[in-house]
C-alpha cells in the first residue's frame, strides 16, 4: 500500500504510466486546508482534479482552492459530480488524453472528492483501464490501495465503460 499523509489527510498513490495518480479526500475536509495543499505540493502534484460540487467546496471553506493551487504552480480542473453520482456530461476523450499524457511524462496527478472514495475512485479506475490495465486487475489494485474506491453500481458502470 502506498499512502502518504499527515493526520486525517492522505494521498493514496497508484503508479500509472510512468507517473503517479493519487486519490484523496478533499483538502481541508478533515483538518487544515493549508497543510493539506502544502502536502499536495510537496508530493509534486502537477494537476489536481476536484470532483466535489461548488456547494461542497463552499461548505468546506475551500471555494478558493483553484487560486491557492495555481499560486503553487499546480494546474486545477473542476469536474463537479454530486456525491454517489456519475458525471452527467464530460469530454472523456480530452480528459483521458490530458491525464494519461501527464502520467506518461512522469507527472503526479491527484483526483479528489469529499471523502476520497466513490467519485475519485471511479475516475481513477477508468483512467487505469484507459491506461491499458485489465479491468479486474485495475479494480483489485485500486481497492488494495483504497478499499472504499467506487461506492455505487452506477459509478462502477461509468468506470468500466471502456473495458473490453
Amino acid at each position: 500500500m502506498s499512502v502518504m499523509g499527515l493526520g486525517d489527510f492522505a494521498l493514496h498513490k497508484i503508479p500509472l504510466g510512468g507517473g503517479c495518480l493519487a486519490i484523496a479526500p478533499a483538502p481541508g475536509a478533515n483538518g487544515d486546508f493549508a497543510t493539506d495543499i502544502s502536502q499536495i505540493a510537496e508530493w509534486g502534484a502537477r494537476l489536481v482534479i476536484t470532483m466535489t460540487t461548488v456547494d461542497e467546496l463552499q461548505a468546506l471553506g475551500t471555494a478558493n482552492m483553484r487560486t491557492d493551487l495555481v499560486q503553487m504552480g499546480i494546474d486545477w480542473l473542476h469536474l463537479p459530480v454530486p456525491d454517489f453520482s456519475t458525471p452527467d456530461t464530460l469530454d472523456w476523450s480530452t480528459l483521458r488524453e490530458n491525464v494519461l499524457g501527464r502520467l506518461e511524462n512522469a507527472e503526479h496527478v491527484l483526483v479528489h472528492c469529499r471523502g476520497g472514495c466513490g467519485r475519485s475512485g471511479m475516475l481513477a479506475l477508468r483512467l487505469m483501464i484507459a491506461g491499458g490495465e485489465a479491468p479486474n486487475n485495475a479494480l483489485k489494485r485500486l481497492r488494495s490501495i483504497r478499499p472504499c474506491a467506487v461506492e455505487t453500481a452506477d459509478q462502477m458502470r461509468w468506470a468500466m465503460q471502456d473495458a473490453g
